[in-house]
């Protein structure tokens, strides 16, 4: 488990544009799904996601003066990244997938870093990074294993504690940060909440891990959800993952763009398809969250431009 008072302490070190993010709710998706929603929207930041929390204590307390990072991202994490580094002195290099969404590419590099395209999806690319931090001399960032990058992610569960009351918290499952950080907390603080994980049905290697108990890979992971495309679990994290949650669930694709258009439908917001993902998974079990005050993280908002459109005619 994280440090708790590293998590209590974070947000001094954080941009307050990703702080006190707004709750939404709405009676009539209440109504659609039998329960209280009560969503954290993560998407009214600079770079659109819950990300820019975690690397911005990262760079704030773990870093030498002038260190050059490198990373591997689908595209979130390279945008919170390159904006917390660079400006603060830090070159930062991105590697991200060869088919990575274009809209996470672009604000990337307008936040000032070196993007390089290599591989299939987000594993390969992460190959890739070690590769390039090795030769060069830099410093590997993984998501999901510094403490700090979890640590700030955590501040979300404390605001949620803080701003309103709730059963039970449905979150998406990548690499680890979000589960980790928000997990740490209430497992501290309010240990009666239920956590449960979300991945994509079609990218199901982080739940088969934390059932297992060992790093179980699969050979894809072809998901509209690419923030959570996860096919290489990190092992030195999955006993503190599975801590962090009751259980894991997965959402099929459909399910998870039905919420896309259930949050834009009913809470105004354009939520990117791994983002949506915890609301798809009350959409997909309406009967296990009835009655109860559900909350989740709409963890991010850069949507690729096709399925922008294709969101948008569904209205």
């Amino acid at each position: 488990m994280l440090d708790l008072a590293h998590i209590l302490a974070a947000s001094r070190h954080i941009d307050p544009v990703f702080l006190d993010s707004p709750i939404a709710s709405d009676s009539q998706l209440d109504t659609q799904l039998g329960c209280q929603v009560l969503a954290k929207v993560e998407l009214g930041n600079p770079i659109g996601s819950f990300k820019g929390r975690g690397t911005e204590l990262f760079c704030a307390t773990s870093l030498l003066e002038a260190q050059g990072l490198v990373c591997a991202s689908a595209g979130n994490f390279g945008q919170g990244l390159a904006r917390a580094a660079v400006r603060r002195g830090h070159p930062c290099t991105v590697f991200a997938a060869k088919n990575a969404n274009n809209v996470k590419v672009d604000a990337m590099r307008r936040f000032g870093a070196d993007v390089h395209l290599a591989g299939v999806d987000f594993d390969a690319a992460k190959a890739a990074a070690r590769r390039h931090a090795s030769a060069h001399g830099l410093r590997f960032v993984e998501d999901g294993v510094d403490p700090a990058l979890a640590e700030g992610a955590g501040t979300i569960a404390l605001e949620l504690l803080r701003d309103t009351n709730f059963d039970v918290i449905v979150l998406p499952l990548g690499n680890g940060a979000l589960l980790a950080g928000v997990g740490t907390v209430l497992r501290e603080l309010a240990p009666h909440i239920e956590i449960i994980a979300v991945v994509a049905r079609n990218a199901p290697a982080m739940k088969l891990s934390l059932e297992s108990g060992h790093v179980v890979e699969t050979d894809h992971a072809e998901t509209i959800a690419d923030g959570i495309a996860v096919r290489v679990p990190i092992a030195s994290t999955l006993a503190d993952l599975r801590a962090c949650c009751d259980d894991a669930v997965a959402v099929s694709e459909q399910d998870i763009f039905d919420a896309m258009r259930l949050a834009y439908r009913y809470l105004d917001r354009l939520t990117e398809s791994a983002g949506a993902t915890g609301l798809a998974a009350i959409l997909a079990d309406r009967q296990r969250y009835a009655g109860r005050r559900v909350a989740t993280i709409l963890s991010g908002g850069n949507i690729p431009l096709d399925l922008r459109d294709r969101l948008l005619a569904t209205r």
